[in-house]
């Protein structure tokens, strides 16, 4: 059995992102990814700070512009629809509480996975199910559900919050993994007759919940979500059925559009239920295997900067593995170097946590819509813009990957 380079776990947008960057330093590398194809759709992503940097280092920023989500700001409406808080994209220069770049994961995800063609192998509809040291200590023999057995030089995890790869070289996730005690549910809706006039709308009803609703890419379409607080549920995130029931007990009663997105919810193709919870980990590698984006350094969708994260991690490790030649004993504790600050930051929750995203009670909601409504004028303005900041908040090396630097695939 032949060393056959780097294998990714992954193919959303952390791991194409690497898959290009080790392509561009010369490795030769292997997606797999448990979808049949790349997955469309899916909700907004916000692309801030040093992830534009990358995305701009790619030669891609011209067409994620092209694909972006136009979206005039955030706006909180009450159970009859009228507004109670607004605060605009263009605020605290274009990176705020809704990005001036937005784009569906879907097509960033599709960006990416075109920008490795044709040089990077991807094995879709299947999975990784185990991982042991290869014989001669030169590799590791990787298992698949389907494909046959493989020896790689190096195994990366970019499979998300749930990484198969972080369960096998890690551990369980309830170790590796700390629940906000929030719950959220995305879907696409369409003829649902509901006009934001390009507003992402969010409404707070007490007991924790939150309905909202923003735009989509394609003229009529909608990206909406249902938010909970909640201590641990067991359910199972596989059964989309089992989910919606579980959303629609959660809502029943709820004002403002939420019937009207409960009935679109039913048919919707794309429903999934998750928690959010943070990865926490004290090294994100472990002999051959490195961890990237979600799997590793989970930060939530509350912090706005999961894409950013994944995009800049997988450009330094990258850039780490190329800089040291492919010997993963000297980049690896580079990459944590290098990334430990800047993840750290960015996994500082906003003010008030899942606590100030959906309040438990009215009077609650109504001082976060008051916070909101102050979020641009002093004093809030420049204690917030630090917290937006932190998106930039690294000095990027130069790696030099301008062009193929031969192919060392025995690291």
């Amino acid at each position: 059995m032949t060393n056959q380079g780097i294998l990714i776990s992954g193919a959303g947008i952390a791991g194409p992102a690497l898959a290009y960057w080790l392509r561009r330093a010369g490795f030769a590398v292997t997606v797999v990814e448990r979808a049949p194809e790349p997955r469309p759709g899916g909700q907004t992503v916000d692309l801030r700070g040093a992830g534009r940097t990358v995305t701009e280092r790619m030669g891609l920023m011209d067409r994620v512009r092209a694909h972006c989500v136009d979206q005039r700001g955030l706006a909180c409406v009450d159970a009859s629809g009228r507004t109670t808080a607004r605060v605009p994209a263009d605020a605290f220069g274009g990176e705020g509480i809704v990005s001036e770049i937005e784009i569906l994961r879907g097509d960033l995800a599709r960006l990416l996975y075109e920008a490795t063609l044709p040089d990077t192998e991807y094995l879709f509809d299947d999975t990784v199910t185990g991982i042991e040291p290869a014989a001669g200590a030169d590799g590791v023999t990787v298992t698949f559900e389907k494909a046959a057995p493989r020896r790689f030089s190096l195994v990366v995890g970019a499979d998300g919050p749930h990484s198969v790869v972080r369960a096998l070289a890690f551990g369980p996730e309830h170790d590796l993994v700390r629940p906000l005690g929030l719950y959220t549910a995305w879907f696409t809706a369409v003829d649902h007759g509901l006009d934001l006039d390009g507003w992402y709308l969010m409404h707070n009803a007490p007991g924790g919940l939150v309905a909202s609703a923003r735009p989509g890419r394609l003229p009529g379409e909608i990206k909406a979500g249902f938010s909970f607080r909640s201590p641990p549920l067991a359910y199972d995130r596989r059964d989309p059925d089992a989910g919606r029931e579980l959303v629609a007990r959660r809502f029943a009663g709820v004002g403002w559009e939420a019937p009207r997105l409960l009935r679109a919810m039913r048919t919707a193709p794309d429903f999934f239920l998750d928690s959010m919870g943070q990865v926490r980990l004290d090294g994100w590698t472990r002999g051959r295997v490195a961890l990237l984006g979600d799997a590793g350094y989970c930060a939530t969708p509350l912090t706005g900067l999961g894409t950013s994260l994944a995009l800049v991690g997988a450009y330094v490790l990258a850039g780490e593995l190329a800089a040291a030649g492919g010997d993963h004993t000297v980049a690896f504790p580079r990459y944590d170097a290098v990334m430990r600050p800047y993840v750290t930051r960015a996994q500082e929750l906003p003010p008030g946590g899942a606590a100030g995203y959906a309040p438990s009670g009215r009077l609650g909601i109504r001082l976060r819509d008051l916070s909101m409504r102050s979020m641009t004028r002093w004093p809030m303005r420049p204690l917030l813009a630090g917290q937006f900041a932190k998106a930039g908040d690294i000095a990027l090396p130069d790696y030099g990957l301008t062009a193929a630097q031969g192919c060392p695939t025995r690291p």
